[in-house]
């Protein structure tokens, strides 16, 4: 008799691996690298939020919470988007609180998608989405948006749902858009919300970089055709919490009810001192994101004219804190290559344009998330090993 194992799940072992954790992974132990990588926000979380954690932690908030959120915080935030966006969610019964947004897209693919059924993805769009869909058993509908500047029309919407081989349920919108940084105005919204209702498609609208919008309001598809939208937010982004971990969903309550189950599965309940410190932060921390997004459209507008004159094709952001670039004609046309070659050579580290789709691989996405005075230098870096490329 031989002894032998069971194998692994085959929809994981042949899963591609994450290819921006994976170039990061690659690069960070470079002598002296200097990293304008990560959507990590270069400012510290306000102090009324942390005072909230700490006073939790004391008071012995240490239990479990509600799985679906606690009631406060679900309050808060129906109340919180809805004054922000005009948007229309009744109550507690509309949202739901996730341990961030990359566990919020997987609570929503798994619920609004069976198997071998198709989400249409804008792309350049965010890497890991495709993973999540992988474990959701759905099939990837790819609309390359780079012919448009990154922007997503109802006509590609049209052509991608009429070429499609697998029934189309769902459409992921993420704007302010990473990696690009391009955002919509309100008659592109309305005009893309019809072309979902004629298709009959729900929309998964992940606004995580909304408040970070720099020269027009932000408008949602939740306001807009709020019927067929599942709303995601966190404050990652607009409170610079990312090792808090909190995410919501917000939808029809019947809808939401459905996901619960599957959120309480994956996660049951976020901590609940880091629901009270989220709760403080929707009730009184409106300052934060107006300060961080007027420090990022300084840094794009200092950065981009810089990038332009070295020869880069630049789409000037919207919104977020990247600047996706594409490669100077004369440097190539492989941002693999690139990226790693500037990373040992000149110790900058950025993130190849593979890392969120095929179509764009000569481009590279560079952070202004950093501090003022890491961008400046990795600026100067960037500059220095194109001028050394070039024989200057």
């Amino acid at each position: 008799m031989t002894n032998s194992i069971q194998p692994l799940n085959t929809i994981i072992t042949e899963m591609a691996p994450d290819k921006l954790l994976g170039f990061q992974k690659a690069v960070r132990d470079i002598p002296g690298i200097l990293k304008l990588t990560l959507g990590e926000p270069g400012f510290s979380v306000d102090e009324r939020i942390k005072k909230a954690a700490v006073e939790a932690i004391n008071n012995d908030r240490s239990h479990y919470a509600e799985s679906q959120g606690e009631q406060a915080l679900r309050l808060e935030a129906v109340n919180y988007f809805n004054k922000l966006y005009h948007l229309n969610f009744h109550g507690e019964e509309n949202v739901i609180v996730t341990l961030g947004v990359s566990e919020a897209i997987n609570v929503v693919l798994n619920t609004l998608l069976g198997t071998d059924e198709g989400l249409l993805m804008p792309e350049p769009t965010y890497g890991p989405y495709f993973t999540s869909l992988d474990i959701a058993h759905g099939t990837k509908i790819a609309i390359d948006t780079t012919p448009n500047r990154f922007k997503l029309t109802p006509e590609m919407v049209d052509k991608a749902v009429a070429s499609a081989t697998v029934p189309v349920r769902a459409i992921l919108m993420n704007y302010p858009a990473n990696p690009t940084g391009v955002t919509y105005s309100r008659q592109e919204v309305i005009a893309l919300a019809e072309t979902f209702k004629k298709h009959n498609i729900w929309v998964i609208s992940d606004e995580i970089y909304s408040l970070l919008t720099y020269d027009q309001a932000h408008v949602s598809f939740a306001e807009i055709i709020p019927e067929r939208t599942i709303y995601i937010n966190g404050l990652s982004k607009s409170h610079a919490m990312t090792g808090y971990r909190v995410g919501f969903i917000l939808g029809a309550a019947d809808v939401i009810s459905e996901m619960q189950k599957v959120h309480g599965a994956l996660t049951f309940a976020i901590p609940t001192f880091i629901q009270d410190a989220a709760l403080i932060a929707l009730r009184d921390v409106s300052d934060t994101p107006i300060i961080m997004r007027d420090a990022y459209k300084s840094r794009r507008n200092r950065i981009v004219p810089q990038l332009q004159t070295l020869g880069f094709d630049v789409v000037s952001p919207e919104g977020a804190f990247y600047v996706f670039a594409k490669l100077p004609t004369d440097i190539g046309d492989d941002g693999d290559e690139f990226a790693l070659r500037l990373a040992h050579e000149g110790k900058v580290a950025v993130i190849p344009g593979s890392s969120f789709s095929e179509v764009a691989k000569a481009y590279i996405r560079i952070s202004y998330a950093a501090s003022d005075a890491d961008l400046d230098e990795g600026m100067r870096r960037l500059t220095a090993h194109i001028n050394q490329l070039r024989g200057k």
